[in-house]
């Protein structure tokens, strides 16, 4: 790789990664439009928003996989051009089932945008730079979410369909510039493609989501022991040994069952599930501050701001900051400060002050723990070979974990009564999660020697 192309991926990656991003952030702004225009109910809008998250779990193993057979060039201007392509059917779509493909693609190629870039950081930059390299990605998820309402608000009044329009030119010139800088690492041996375990795993995965986004917090035992609900979760946990079984079969599988026999990657896995578990409580720090201080829920969103700005700045910190501390003792740390956050919102009397400062404390924690950290345990612990589909696995579990967070934070809230009470008990079950992800995080070892002192790989 030439001076001027490295200098260049790392902009690449960024760019690719915000555009993803974004596209979370800005589509909240949007719906309000979309359901005037096409006369959609609430259960459409949920359609609309599950088919991406649906979608993109589905896109991340199987791009990142893919990643791993073909390489990170071809991989990532693939999930770019899904992604514009889900861009272009939003902007011309005429009534709500191509508003789902395109979200659906949206979904898809997004999914694979952050595994693909993790990959081309560990296959292109050596050891010691991936954790500034993988930080300065993390930033990218709280700078979307300072840029996402801007923009939003700036394009909304030219109409909703310029939400996804300016993603079409972006995507056009991401596509050039990874054609040009990024590798073209090819693997000599491709084994017989994984189509039994991805069948199965897009089976599996629908149906979680599916059961997931059809209980009702408010009537918990009502809506678990209704069939659809019943059949969709209970399918997805008969699944689950199911596709395990197919993948230890597989010639190529598209997770290597030995992959999680490793203890490091086992417990960054788990740590991983934990911290989208409170990713998916965090959703609910507004509705707490609404119901426990009275304000607005515009000022709620607004006192929110310090800390989006502090995990801005904390993910790159911790970073830099691996090489010289290294990953236990960064994520320990990190999920110390996030236990400590999360037990003022369960415990403390609710205030302004005291809201604002726990999510000061918690935004650098999670900032510390996602990004860089979790994703370099990962890299230094499985063959080269495999980093695209063992980024993958991580990013799935992470969303697992979301998934699973909204429903039992919700239910919790919900059988409490809701208002502030609610609230506050369902971030106490938070707390023993968070303290449990703490004391997973002692059990993380270093990397081994020859994946510590291993060189990046050079491309022409």
């Amino acid at each position: 790789m030439t001076a001027t192309h490295s200098k260049a991926l790392l902009p690449l990656l960024f760019v690719g990664v915000l555009m993803g991003a974004l596209d979370l952030a800005i589509i909240g702004p949007a719906l309000p439009a979309i359901q005037a225009e096409f006369g959609m109910n609430d259960r459409q809008l949920s359609v609309l928003f599950n088919a991406y998250v649906l979608c993109q779990m589905i896109g991340t193993p199987v791009i990142a996989k893919f990643a791993d057979r073909v390489g990170a060039r071809v991989s990532y201007v693939f999930s770019i051009g899904l992604f514009a392509a889900g861009s272009l059917l939003l902007v011309v779509a005429g009534d709500p089932a191509t508003l789902y493909y395109g979200r659906a693609l949206q979904g898809f190629g997004g999914g694979g945008i952050f595994p693909v870039a993790a990959v081309v950081i560990a296959n292109s930059v050596s050891p010691a730079e991936r954790g500034p390299a993988l930080g300065i990605l993390g930033t990218v998820f709280g700078l979307a979410f300072l840029v996402g309402p801007v923009m939003g608000g700036l394009l909304l009044p030219f109409g909703w369909h310029w939400l996804f329009l300016v993603n079409l030119p972006i995507a056009a010139l991401l596509i050039l510039g990874a054609v040009r800088v990024l590798p073209n690492d090819r693997h000599a041996a491709r084994k017989p493609l994984d189509v039994a375990g991805i069948a199965t795993l897009t089976i599996l995965l629908t149906a979680l989501v599916y059961g997931l986004s059809t209980v009702d917090t408010a009537a918990l035992v009502a809506s678990l022991t209704a069939w659809p609900t019943l059949l969709a979760l209970g399918g997805s946990l008969v699944l689950l040994p199911v596709f395990w079984r197919i993948e230890q079969r597989a010639a190529d599988p598209l997770v290597r069952p030995g992959l999680l026999r490793a203890p490091p990657i086992r417990t960054a896995s788990v740590i991983g599930t934990g911290v989208g578990a409170i990713q998916a409580a965090g959703t609910f720090y507004p509705a707490l501050a609404v119901a426990a201080i009275g304000v607005s829920q515009s000022a709620a969103s607004w006192m929110m701001l310090p800390g989006v700005l502090v995990a801005t700045v904390a993910s790159p910190l911790a970073g830099k900051l691996i090489n010289r501390v290294g990953n236990r003792r960064l994520i320990a740390s990190s999920m110390a400060l996030v236990a400590v956050s999360i037990a003022m919102y369960a415990f403390l009397p609710m205030t302004t002050t005291i809201f604002i400062v726990a999510n000061v404390i918690g935004s650098a924690g999670m900032g510390g723990v996602l990004g860089a950290p979790l994703r370099i345990v990962i890299l230094d612990h499985c063959e080269p070979g495999e980093r695209g589909s063992a980024q993958g696995l991580l990013s799935n579990l992470t969303a697992a974990g979301r998934l699973l967070g909204a429903a039992v934070f919700g239910s919790i809230a919900a059988s409490a009564g809701g208002g502030a009470a609610g609230y506050q008990l369902a971030f106490a079950a938070m707390v023993v999660v968070a303290v449990a992800m703490l004391a997973l995080a002692f059990r993380l070892r270093p990397a081994p020697a020859a994946a510590a002192d291993e060189p990046a790989t050079q491309h022409p």
